[in-house]
């Protein structure tokens, strides 16, 4: 299993997210194509309020704390 160009954005983009659950994120349709095409999959994944951000749900904050975790582990120490 590798991870695809689709999901490598999904994530990145994921983790911008705000760790406050009283903040969100709002990706304008001016934005670019492939942040705007990323925030709707999040949104159809049911990770987030929103299919132009919004905030996370809690299946979005677990995806977040995971690719944190993951990153984490993965940085060079």
């Amino acid at each position: 299993m590798l991870f695809d160009n689709a999901l490598i954005e999904e994530i990145n983009l994921l983790i911008k997210f705000p760790d406050s659950s009283m903040e969100g994120l709002k990706v304008r349709h001016t934005a670019d194509k492939w942040m705007v095409d990323t925030v709707k999959r999040l949104f159809d994944k049911g990770l987030t309020t929103q299919d132009d951000g919004g905030y996370l749900t809690d299946l979005g904050k677990e995806a977040l704390e995971t690719a944190t975790l993951l990153f984490g582990l993965m940085s060079p120490r």
